[in-house]
């Protein structure tokens, strides 16, 4: 009876490796891949989900691309066994995914469960006693093979079982990729992506807007942490939020995002940016925002000035001077 392994795929080496010693072993494989809200990847370098589905298109294997959801949120709010250097629930975040991938086995038909980590190779998650913790509360304990460092553990049930030769899989530890890189070249797998991290919550620049979005906000909402990766932020009152494009491609991507009873403000008189004020929308926290507007155009100092309010199908003139200076807006700024 031919076996079937989920695996976690997120189409760096790792995971594109450990995939492909399964193949090699005969093993049916399908790859499960999780898009985050906090993911490096942007329009330009659309990486991670990209980058999975072209290893699965590349292996002849499926692929389900799954969102890590609002839950996962609550996991970066409040992770059980912290962060790292940034906001990273690293070792939490490793469990969450492992538990939905242990409710996918059941509807995948698959038997057990393979990733790419490596003993060694992360300083939070990696390590011997964390991978422990993260299969033991994972839920997957016995059924989590890591075929890139598995000779460094105890053999887990596919090897037992004899579904998987243990004899082929791998000891690779540490931070170095000398290894993974001859493995490639064994395996003829290429145009892999050079190793990076691919997470804004290792961040600590970033750290601040994700904990701005945890402490002004009464529910929480996927997209208003995707858009934390573009845009101006500025907080002008406890449950709203300005946001400046920068540029036309965000100026559309925030204008796709606006949810109802929300505002968009544009400079009438020359050219402007888009202004978005998300949240809670009243008539002072328009001046205010219209007046942080202002200062990303060309708009004379301390002239009034028009600028174009629409909220769901209403629109209207406001008229607000164009008295904030620098120093002003920047204590507003996320």
């Amino acid at each position: 009876m031919k076996r079937k392994a989920l695996a976690l795929l997120s189409g760096g080496l790792d995971s594109t490796l450990a995939v492909k010693v399964m193949l090699e072993q005969g093993i049916e494989v399908e790859a499960l891949n999780f898009t985050s809200p906090f993911c490096t990847c942007t329009g330009k370098n659309a990486g991670c989900k990209s980058e999975a589905i072209r290893v699965a298109e590349e292996f002849g294997i499926p692929i389900k691309v799954m969102n890590k959801g609002v839950d996962y949120l609550e996991v970066v709010r409040k992770p059980k066994h912290g962060y790292g250097k940034g906001m990273n629930p690293c070792i939490d975040c490793r469990i969450f995914l492992l538990r939905k991938a242990k409710e996918y086995m059941t509807e995948s038909g698959a038997d057990f469960v393979i990733t790419g980590e490596v003993l060694g190779q992360r300083p939070m998650s990696q390590r011997r006693h964390t991978l422990d913790i993260i299969e033991r509360e994972s839920g997957l304990a016995g059924r989590l093979l890591r075929p890139l460092s598995a000779k460094h553990f105890e053999p887990t049930l596919p090897e037992q079982e004899g579904w998987v030769d243990r004899e082929k899989l791998l000891a690779i530890q540490g931070r170095s990729r000398k290894e993974q890189m001859q493995l490639a070249e064994d395996l003829d797998v290429k145009n892999y992506p050079c190793p990076a991290g691919g997470c804004l919550l290792t961040e600590v620049s970033f750290v601040s807007k994700v904990r701005d979005v945890f402490d002004h906000s009464d529910q929480l909402n996927l997209r208003d942490f995707r858009l934390l990766k573009v845009a101006r932020h500025f907080r002008v009152g406890p449950r709203t939020k300005a946001l400046i494009g920068r540029n036309e491609a965000e100026n559309e991507l925030l204008s796709r995002n606006i949810q109802p009873g929300e505002a968009t403000l544009r400079w009438i008189d020359g050219s402007s940016p888009l202004g978005v004020l998300m949240g809670v929308v009243d008539d002072a926290l328009l001046e205010t925002s219209a007046k942080i507007l202002l200062r990303y155009t060309r708009a004379e100092p301390g002239a009034e000035c028009r600028v174009n309010v629409v909220i769901d199908d209403n629109e209207r003139i406001i008229a607000v001077p164009n008295e904030f200076s620098d120093p002003s807006i920047e204590g507003y700024r996320v």
